[in-house]
């Protein structure tokens, strides 16, 4: 119960007596505890108060507890209080989404092992979740490679992570920014909370305010019943906010509130709520021009940027590629029963291209190459399906000799550099050599380059 300790609960109950009476063997439980004695001072005091557990007496001189009980068992555990206890009741107000069922009058070690059991429970349901969303990102929890470029960035993010201030992560499209994000939570002391992603332009403003702040019963059509929304669901965790320069001024200020006071409120809502979160943006756009253009909140982009993490693009790290693209083999499903491996060639060409859709596109790509190349081992320039860049035109003058050759070691040494450039391409070849496809298949078989 040591978790539990100073937690809220609600007791529901008209009966003066034992309200107090329940209310105060919950307190030595070192349970925070608030009794009300009608459905209408509870409802007042749900304006207020978020209650980690509620127990609800079914008969109310102002409302039946099992019709009141579909509305509180979506957002509190409910343990449900009867003196009219049959096999009906129970089954109703299981059904109606009870946690627990308690007949009075109530054997009080029963009441404290009911109580306990509920609010483990909940916490468990909430820790399931939690460690959930946590294996999915683990699947991609650390940084593949060891250039300069992206040590760099891993040199950041271990002197960041511990402090709890804002960070603001840059980057192409493509680049891993979220993998950062995890990165920096999973150094944090807040590792062990939630990480919790949302995309800040996938959505409408108004649904995008609801996603994030959460909303009140009736804030909108639709609206049936409250939701809390993600920044809640962060509490002691992080909130990776992607895509930040998308969002709308009026949703910059109320973000920016957030930052300033720790408190925002539901969409819908009246009462201020507390948010122990620490935010991680990421974005592709110059956000500090957009600010001195009037399109982002100046008072906004100095509370993200306190930290900032540019992340390189692929083009920038060529010599991680070979270890990104054994990380993509082996967790693709192919690797269970192939263990592929990329050709010298195709791995040259794959260090030689210039990513504009960064690692995403890398891995779209190897795991094409696996697909397509089937059951054979090897992966070849054939499987990788992108366009090769035009060979450059090469100048024999520029080819240097330490001896005298002869003409025809000449030709030979020269169409064996242009077969190396082209990656065996014919057609490439071809254009390089200013010669026909049927000259280059001669020459390829004449040299025994196959």
């Amino acid at each position: 119960m040591s978790g539990s300790k100073g937690k809220k609960v609600l007791i529901i109950e008209d009966d003066r007596v034992f309200n107090q009476l329940v209310s105060k063997q919950l307190r030595n439980l070192g349970l925070n505890t608030t009794g009300a004695h009608s459905w209408g001072e509870a409802r007042a005091f749900l304006g207020e108060n978020e209650p980690a557990l509620i127990l609800l007496d079914i008969q109310l001189p102002d409302a039946s507890g099992l019709e009141i009980l579909p509305e509180l068992a979506p957002q509190y555990p409910v343990i449900v209080l009867t003196a009219f206890g049959s096999v009906q009741s129970a089954i109703k107000a299981i059904r109606g989404g009870a946690s627990e069922y308690l007949m009075k009058p109530v054997n009080l070690d029963e009441l404290e092992l009911t109580v306990t059991r509920a609010l483990e429970n909940a916490h468990l349901r909430e820790e399931c979740q939690f460690l959930r969303s946590r294996t999915q990102a683990s699947e991609r929890s650390f940084m593949i490679g060891s250039s300069p470029a992206i040590l760099r960035v891993a040199e950041m993010i271990e002197a960041v992570a511990p402090a709890d201030t804002t960070v603001l992560i840059q980057g192409e499209s493509g680049v891993g920014k979220e993998l950062v994000a995890q990165e920096v939570h999973r150094r944090s002391l807040r590792a062990e909370q939630n990480f919790v992603p949302l995309d800040c332009c996938t959505l409408q403003e108004n649904l995008f305010e609801s996603e994030l702040f959460g909303h009140e019963r009736g804030a909108f059509t639709g609206a049936d019943r409250q939701k809390k929304g993600l920044i809640e669901v962060a509490d002691g965790g992080t909130l990776f906010l992607d895509e930040i320069g998308e969002i709308s001024p009026a949703i910059q200020a109320k973000l920016l509130r957030v930052l300033e006071t720790g408190q925002f409120r539901r969409l819908g809502g009246t009462k201020d709520l507390g948010a122990d979160v620490r935010i991680v943006a990421a974005t592709n756009r110059d956000l500090k021009a957009m600010a001195a253009e009037g399109q982002f909140r100046k008072d906004l982009y100095y509370r993200l940027s306190a930290i900032v993490i540019t992340v390189p693009p692929l083009s920038a790290r060529l010599d991680d590629i070979p270890a990104l693209i054994q990380h993509f083999i082996d967790n693709h499903d192919f690797s269970r029963r192939i263990q592929k491996r990329f050709s010298p060639d195709a791995l040259t060409f794959m260090q030689g291209y210039g990513w504009p859709g960064n690692i995403r596109e890398l891995r779209n790509v190897v795991e094409r190459a696996i697909i397509l190349s089937r059951d054979d081992v090897e992966i070849g320039t054939e499987h990788l399906g992108i366009d090769l860049p035009a060979p450059p035109r090469i100048n024999p003058k520029s080819e240097a000799f330490d001896d005298i050759p002869t003409l025809e070691e000449m030709k030979e040494r020269y169409v064996r550099h242009v077969y190396r450039r082209c990656d065996g391409h014919r057609s490439k070849m071809s254009e390089a050599l200013d010669v026909s496809e049927r000259n280059v298949y001669r020459l390829i078989e004449k040299y025994g380059l196959k």
